[in-house]
């Protein structure tokens, strides 16, 4: 085992493995991110179980953009102020104690609906405080040379959790209800927790961040995101498909239920189906590292997710469901991992906090666009709120392809 993980470090895609403090911050994103995953299944399926209802369904996502919109600046300001590890640590325990309460309650027989709208929110609030701290912790633990490296292996990482938690909630849901799958979350949080224990103090590097006042130093950041092209260029094409195609998964368990006929483990053999597209767009960047040409590369690949959603929406056949899921899972890695590394390569140190707290804020609109999805589908139908809103996120990119033909050269 250890010949293997060595021989694995000395592979140039895997060079950020040397750094113990990188190794520290995948393992609590693996941990982390598989409780996540699980939970985009889980929560999804306990309250139309609750319910009934797919404009609750598209409710119980659209609720956690009210921390978004509230703490996701805050949060970015405080990574560039303070402990990063510290507010990881905390984030992630507090996630932990919601799976686990969620659990009790269902076990219990107890749970209600407004149980899970309130460990919705709350559950949102840590998620929107650990994102710009444990990526900008990436930038902190690995030199400028293997950075893309790096956020290839995260998103890695990300993408593996992406193919196995829904396909284990599912799973779990079949054998022990909601219940088996929030008491896995919950452990899984925990586990992630620990490792955040084990990383050394990362403070951020130099930044005149904590010199001012909270509401300048959010403003200050939003400057310069904006001004600097690059940066806005890659916010703005994650704020399109974030928007308005990925929330389609929002409407899964509706499609998986009623419209395919194939359950709840039919649901997460469909997200597992996008996981492995991911999987293999994250490791062909992990590969790639500084050779792709990341603007055209981000911008094509959401138009063809775009057009891959339409598709989605009106096929009756479940096994062509499974193939566009993995085209769709490929295409929104491509885009957003590497939306991610144009943003951090961009960003002065000094900002990289605030950077990435807006690059989270335009990941987390899939909550408002998966509240919109609900609205639509009780107004279109499911598969007409599902295309309507890609045909809207595909225009939506070619107007940025038109408007700033600088993105399409970024390096």
């Amino acid at each position: 085992m250890q010949s293997f993980l060595s021989a694995l470090k000395s592979q140039r895609a895997f060079k950020a493995l040397h750094y113990r403090e990188f190794r520290l911050v995948t393992g609590c994103q693996l941990f982390g991110n598989l409780g996540t995953w699980m939970d985009e299944l889980s929560r999804g399926w306990l309250i139309y179980q609750l319910t009934d209802s797919v404009v609750q369904l598209g409710l119980v996502r659209g609720v956690q953009f009210i921390p978004l919109l509230l703490f996701s600046p805050i949060a970015g300001s405080a990574a560039d102020r303070y402990s990063r590890k510290t507010l990881l640590l905390i984030s992630q325990a507090v996630n932990a104690l919601l799976f686990a309460a969620l659990a009790f309650l269902i076990f219990t027989q107890q749970v209600a609906p407004w149980h899970v709208y309130v460990t919705a929110v709350l559950a949102g609030i840590m998620q929107v405080i650990q994102h710009p701290a444990r990526t900008s912790l990436i930038s902190d633990t690995v030199p400028t040379e293997y950075l893309t490296n790096a956020i290839g292996l995260t998103s890695l990482i990300y993408n593996g959790a992406r193919l196995i938690g829904p396909a284990l909630a599912g799973a779990l849901i079949g054998l022990a209800d909601t219940g088996g799958a929030y008491a896995v979350q919950a452990v899984f949080l925990f586990m992630a927790t620990v490792w955040a224990l084990m990383l050394h103090p990362v403070a951020p590097r130099a930044s005149g961040a904590h010199r001012e006042g909270f509401f300048h130093s959010i403003v200050k950041g939003w400057h310069y995101a904006w001004h600097n092209e690059s940066v806005r260029a890659g916010i703005l094409c994650t704020t399109a498909v974030s928007l308005l195609i990925f929330p389609f998964a929002t409407l899964l368990p509706v499609f998986a239920r009623d419209l395919l006929g194939v359950g709840a483990s039919g649901q997460g053999l469909l997200l597992a189906a996008m996981g492995v597209g991911a999987l293999i767009s994250a490791a062909m960047i992990t590969l790639a590292g500084h050779e792709l040409e990341r603007g055209k590369v981000m911008l094509d690949s959401s138009l063809v997710y775009g057009v891959a959603i339409v598709i989605f929406a009106f096929t009756p056949w479940y096994w062509l469901s499974l193939v566009i899921m993995i085209v769709a899972g490929y295409c929104h890695v491509h885009a957003n991992a590497l939306v991610n590394t144009v943003v951090q390569s961009y960003s002065s140190a000094e900002y990289r906090g605030r950077t990435m707290a807006l690059f989270n804020m335009s990941q987390m609109l899939s909550t408002a666009g998966g509240m919109l999805a609900g609205l639509l589908a009780a107004a279109l139908g499911p598969r007409g709120a599902v295309a309507a809103m890609a045909v809207a996120g595909t225009l939506a990119i070619v107007l940025l392809i038109v408007s700033m033909p600088h993105a399409r050269k970024i390096k």
